[in-house]
């Protein structure tokens, strides 16, 4: 439980959707509950089905307000306009810690959180990327625009958040070794999201969750079905999702043969999707420490995932159920799910270990120590950096 003084937080992030606002979203109301007042700003509403539910919780909960301020995906002269009407929210929510999350988000919070209450300069402004510029490649030119970007925002940085120790080592290896303090706290269920789900009765054998990008790579997925219904497995699969490469992934499908082996579904519940089959795979080709894996886990559903960003910090390293971003690898460990189902499930870390790492309840009390960390700062000019730089 945090004793300390009431803070105000706000929340700032551009596209309320994904593993992001699901982070943010369990901050915020743990947050709440213990007492602290707390806002979110971010973009309108984006893909229909995505997270909007959760947006509506927060807005009839937050006692700081949910905020909806329209931020452009691309960089562009249209941020100054969308940072005049930012600042002006802030001024008015006035809090003692701004939270950027993303690489929009990050810039708002960090470029912005000096003008907020300039007269004292005592607000916090703490950043967590979840990739976001971070999946840029150095060798490319908006890559070393944005690296530039990020190293000179650390000035504007009183904490650094993130969300996997993969994370933090990007960070160093693409941008440097953050010159201000950092630590990591991974992402956490909350204690309801531990409770077992059962298939339905004609449920599918894999299911594929999430926004539909070649990112994470559906293309992968239908490729790797298909392999197997060509060695005579009759396989079915359902796709639960929507974004902007939708059209060319049910194209892909058809392109495939794959009409009567695969059934979309629009954006729902994890929870809901978890019950349309009996094998979640993530064949992702980029992640931090995605949401819907741990969640997937905690619902006692055996997990295929590809062994990007931080998922080894779920699984543990060598864990034979994460396999390389590779049509060949994925359809392996598909043909282990079908075949030998326990097998899969012997690898699935226990769901004691699931609770001791990733619960919301750590990832909040975490989130709180970096916020009084960086207060501490903010008043104390003179306070050593390096003792606050740690790993929780």
């Amino acid at each position: 439980m945090d004793n300390g003084d009431s803070l105000r937080i706000v929340h700032v992030l551009r596209a309320p959707m994904g593993g992001l606002f699901r982070h943010v979203r369990d901050l915020a109301m743990a947050h709440q509950d213990l007492g602290h007042q707390v806002g979110v700003v971010c973009d309108v509403a984006g893909t229909p089905g995505y997270n909007e539910a959760m947006a509506a919780e927060l807005a009839g909960s937050l006692s700081l307000g949910l905020h909806r301020i329209p931020m452009r995906r691309e960089v562009g002269f249209g941020d100054l306009r969308d940072a005049l009407n930012i600042l002006t929210k802030l001024k008015e929510l006035q809090p003692d810690v701004l939270h950027g999350h993303g690489a929009k988000g990050g810039v708002f919070a960090r470029a912005l959180g000096s003008l907020v209450r300039a007269e004292r300069s005592c607000v916090a402004r703490l950043y967590s990327p979840h990739g976001g510029s971070l999946h840029y490649a150095p060798d490319t030119r908006s890559g070393r625009v944005y690296f530039r970007v990020e190293r000179m925002l650390e000035r504007l940085t009183d904490h650094i958040l993130f969300v996997a120790d993969f994370e933090h080592r990007t960070y160093a290896q693409k941008i440097g070794e953050p010159r201000c303090p950092w630590s990591v706290n991974h992402n956490g269920l909350r204690e309801s999201e531990f409770v077992p789900v059962a298939p339905i009765d004609d449920a599918a054998d894999f299911l594929f969750l999430g926004e539909l990008r070649m990112l994470k790579g559906p293309d992968l997925f239908l490729h790797a079905l298909a392999s197997l219904r060509a060695d005579g497995h009759h396989a079915r699969a359902v796709i639960v999702g929507d974004g902007p490469d939708a059209p060319a992934v049910k194209a892909l499908a058809e392109a495939l043969s794959l009409g009567d082996a695969v059934t979309f579904h629009a954006p729902m519940p994890a929870r809901d999707a978890f019950l349309q089959a009996r094998c979640f795979v993530m064949p992702s080709r980029a992640e931090a420490l995605p949401y819907v894996v741990l969640e997937a886990l905690g619902a006692g559903m055996p997990v295929i995932a590809t062994n990007v960003g931080g998922i080894s910090e779920i699984f543990g390293s060598g864990n034979p159920a994460m396999v390389a971003p590779e049509e060949a690898a994925l359809t392996g460990a598909m043909r282990v799910a079908l075949a030998e189902p326990d097998k899969l499930r012997g690898w699935m870390p226990g769901a004691s270990v699931l609770r001791d790492r990733f619960s919301a309840q750590s990832m909040a009390a975490n989130a709180m120590r970096a916020y009084r960390s960086a207060l501490t700062l903010r008043v104390n000019k003179h306070a050593p950096a390096a003792g606050l730089s740690s790993v929780f």
